[in-house]
């Protein structure tokens, strides 16, 4: 199995569903060998340990407590980061700028398509995929199964020089990334790693969808495995709270990467429209992305500066704690593969708002839905969910209800399906 992160250290929901996955496929006996594309620091976390096999570049993490015992880690000196670090885009943003001397809405001063991917970053992926075939030629495995663009050159190399199937798991396009600016480079990698495959994983329907047109990629050729959690719901008080934000109102939450794809002006657009017929609400916005500087300067300009917190990255418990604060959680996501964040919230008790553009709509009855772009019934969802108790109620049961029938073991089955087509016994 082939990724790019892994909690403790992720910027994103694929290191958990990583995380969920490898575990549930552990828990039924499988077999994994998960690789890495830097080691992580032993400093830096309490649950794993990295040990050096001579003088290999190769270290293996482990061994993993709670439903690890059968995941073997190795980490490869490769840098795999996927976008740049928000504070350098700004900067550079913000010195193109200053030296056209221009302002935000003139055509030079827009941000290049593909331009939140790391200059190096195409070199790192080929380096990993090199490593990973170096390691490969030294282990036993069935099956190749490869998380997302970045390691798909890895895998492709891989099942080609050991003669064994590939399986690429598709958490996000380029499309969704992007929007109308998609990088050519990547999107070739994504296409030939989706037609190399013997088998396409999508994380939704929605995706599924994308995979077969943007890509061409046979619909047979596609199996739909949904995320999912394994918290227990604890919908109990707050445990603190993050810099800057007390529970003393109304508090409604964003939680993710401030970027495009996340629709964070519309989650603005709605906030000021809700403020208007309720002044006591709070709007969180946690996360950072490419788009902080502008989202920034955009509640500012819609006169929302005392009314909208950004928090920044945060990270465990800090997640834990901005939750339990939260009385709603909105995800108004422009494209959205799946949306495990929104299960997150449901698990600590908070009801939820997606979008009808969001894989994890199909599979939510008790969520309510809007088109991201329909600001006015995402304001008015909003203001019946804060105004009516026995709503909120009702919105935390079901999704309970919901959530309780899910599990990274049925999610882990449906993968060992995929494998077993491929590697009959």
């Amino acid at each position: 199995m082939l990724g790019w992160e892994f909690p403790p250290f992720i910027s994103g929901g694929l290191g958990t569903a990583c995380s969920g996955l490898t575990r549930g496929l552990s828990r039924m006996g499988t077999e994994i060998l998960f690789v890495l594309p830097h080691p992580v620091p032993a400093s830096q976390t309490s649950h794993v340990r990295l040990l050096w096999a001579g003088s290999k570049p190769h270290p293996t993490v482990g061994p993993r407590p709670g439903g690890f015992e059968n995941v073997r880690f190795r980490a490869l000196p490769a840098a795999l980061a996927p976008y740049n670090r928000p504070d350098d885009e700004e900067r550079r943003q913000a010195g193109k700028h200053r030296a056209a001397g221009s302002r935000e809405d003139d055509p030079g001063s827009r941000e290049a398509p593909g331009g939140h991917y790391g200059g190096d970053l195409f070199n790192q992926v080929e380096r990993y995929a090199e490593l990973v075939c170096e390691l490969a030629q030294d282990e036993d495995f069935d099956v190749v199964h490869a998380h997302d663009w970045m390691t798909y050159p890895a895998g492709i190399a891989v099942a080609l020089l050991r003669q064994k199937p590939l399986t690429v798991h598709v958490h996000s396009t380029e499309f969704d990334r992007s929007g109308v600016h998609v990088n050519q480079q990547i999107y070739d990698i994504e296409r030939r790693g989706m037609h190399e495959a013997a088998m396409v994983i999508a994380v939704s329907k929605l995706t599924r969808h994308v995979i077969n047109s943007r890509y061409g990629v046979a619909p047979e050729k596609v199996q739909v495995v949904y995320n999912a959690i394994d918290a227990d719901p604890s919908p109990g008080g707050p445990l603190g709270s993050p810099p800057g934000v007390e529970r003393d109102g109304r508090n409604v939450l964003f939680l993710g990467r401030i970027t495009m794809q996340k629709g964070p002006e519309y989650f603005l657009a709605a906030a000021r429209r809700v403020l208007e017929a309720m002044g006591d609400v709070r709007f969180i916005m946690a996360g950072s992305g490419d788009r902080m500087g502008r989202t920034m300067d955009l509640a500012a300009k819609l006169g929302l500066r005392e009314r909208v917190i950004f928090t920044g990255f945060l990270r465990g418990a800090e997640v834990d704690r901005v939750f339990r604060m939260a009385d709603l959680f909105v995800m108004p996501s422009v494209s959205e593969p799946f949306g495990l964040v929104a299960l997150e919230a449901i698990s600590h008790g908070v009801p939820v708002i997606v979008s009808n553009q969001s894989g994890v709509a199909e599979i939510l009855d008790h969520a309510l839905k809007v088109n991201f772009w329909d600001v006015e019934d995402m304001a008015g969802k909003i203001i019946a969910v804060l105004r009516e108790p026995s709503l909120r109620a009702a919105l935390r049961a079901d999704a309970w209800q919901e959530l309780s029938k899910l599990s990274w073991d049925e999610s882990a089955r449906r993968c060992l399906r995929v494998y077993e087509a491929l590697v009959p016994r």
